[in-house]
């Protein structure tokens, strides 16, 4: 093999190399379009869907089968969306997950559609947070906030014996 050979051969492996790595490193990190709380996006199995409630234009809450709730952000507004009696979910696949798969709405499944920006489990409480937040839920009790101390204008009497004196006719 000659000299000339080798070195294409080695540039070439060096390239592929820095290629995988940067395929991996890409991989690795989220899209400006998936903006979430959470470090990991979660899919649902379509058919454990048992219900949902509709936050605002652009959130859900998904209720699944075993108790599980998950946030649903859209990456749109969905105009008309709180006014809608049902809702589906459209994937490729059994699964919806975030990036590829859509919500339906208008009524009917060949509505208008929007596509899923995150979806991430959520816990009880993190549930109440959100109706809470989006005002679908009263808080149980409200925070007082803590009493400050104010500085306010002293009061100055300027007559000490004005108490004891008393008009006369």
């Amino acid at each position: 093999m000659t000299k000339r050979k080798t070195v294409i051969s080695i540039l070439k492996q060096i390239l592929i190399v820095l290629s995988l790595s940067t395929l991996v490193a890409c991989a690795g990190t989220r899209s400006g379009e998936e903006r979430t709380d959470s470090l990991r996006s979660d899919c649902i199995y379509q058919p454990s869907i048992r219900g949902y409630s509709v936050l605002d234009e652009s959130n859900l809450i998904v209720s699944a089968s075993g108790r599980r709730q998950y946030h649903v952000a859209l990456q749109s507004r969905a105009f008309g969306l709180r006014s809608n009696w049902a809702i589906g979910f459209k994937s490729p696949t059994g699964r919806i997950c975030s990036g590829f798969s859509e919500v339906v709405f208008d009524g009917h499944f060949d509505g208008e559609s929007i596509r899923i920006a995150s979806i991430r489990e959520i816990s009880a409480e993190e549930e109440e947070d959100l109706l809470i937040r989006y005002g679908r839920k009263k808080p149980e009790y409200e925070q007082t906030p803590e009493p400050q101390d104010v500085k306010g204008a002293d009061v100055e009497e300027l007559d000490p014996g004005a108490d004891d004196k008393t008009p006369r006719d």
